[in-house]
């Protein structure tokens, strides 16, 4: 249910990523590697396991050659396990079914929706060997969050033979990047907590045995019956004396 959210807040870094300005020596380096050695995923623990993940980075042979001492900076980005319903101040979840028609359903099918409105905890950490260049990825990216334009992103939903894109809200984008302080010397490590306010769809269609509108194929999910709608209605009016 949140993975689609978890695919599209990596797309959200990797935009952020396709952006960085290398304001140092390790930037320029970094600017040039490539998204898929530069941004990786984090445990669900986040930043209590920022020193197992770089560990596993500085053993991972990202490049297939002889193993050599880490590329660095890196961005950690994870995502917790928790789960919150947004506040009432911000949204309302919509519980009841409410009857839709999906945009693009050349069948026009009558399907059922209700709206998880919730918040997701997310991290983004920044590690360097230098506080300049991890001060700068952090600065740049909440710069990145500043910008209106970037204030939400679309996370897509399958349903039906449609893709569908839902918001996903960047609540309090003005969050300091903290400290975290490891065994190590001669490393820099900067956090960021980051809450995705998620409209989450939850659709639903008539079971094949169920009474349906006959429009879709039996036994597929991805093109599933609508449920039965009125048509026509034939009314004769009779004078009764």
């Amino acid at each position: 249910m949140l993975e689609p959210v978890k695919v599209a807040f990596g797309e959200y870094m990797g935009a952020f990523y396709a952006g960085i300005a290398p304001t140092t020596s390790g930037l320029h380096e970094y600017v040039a590697r490539g998204l898929a050695k530069s941004i990786a995923w984090a445990p669900s623990r986040m930043v209590d396991a920022i020193e197992d993940m770089l560990s596993a980075w500085q053993r991972n042979d990202t490049d297939g050659a002889p193993t050599q001492p880490a590329k660095m900076p890196i961005i950690f980005v994870a995502i917790a396990k928790d789960y919150t319903p947004s506040g009432r101040d911000y949204t309302r979840q919509i519980s009841e079914q409410v009857e839709v028609i999906l945009p693009g359903d050349t069948k026009e099918r009558d399907f059922k929706v209700r709206v998880i409105s919730g918040d997701v905890r997310a991290q983004v950490v920044f590690c360097a060997f230098d506080e300049p260049t991890a001060r700068s990825l952090a600065a740049q990216f909440l710069l990145y969050l500043d910008n209106m334009e970037n204030r939400r992103f679309f996370a897509t939903y399958t349903f039906a033979g449609q893709d569908l894109t839902w918001p996903v809200q960047i609540e309090s984008p003005d969050n300091p990047a903290m400290s975290i302080q490891t065994d190590s010397k001669n490393l820099t490590i900067l956090a960021c907590d980051v809450t995705l306010r998620a409209s989450i769809p939850l659709f639903s269609a008539p079971a094949d045995s169920d009474p349906n509108d006959g429009k879709g194929t039996d036994g597929d999910p991805s093109d599933p019956s609508g449920y039965q709608v009125v048509v026509q209605v034939n009314y004769d009016k009779e004078d009764v004396l």
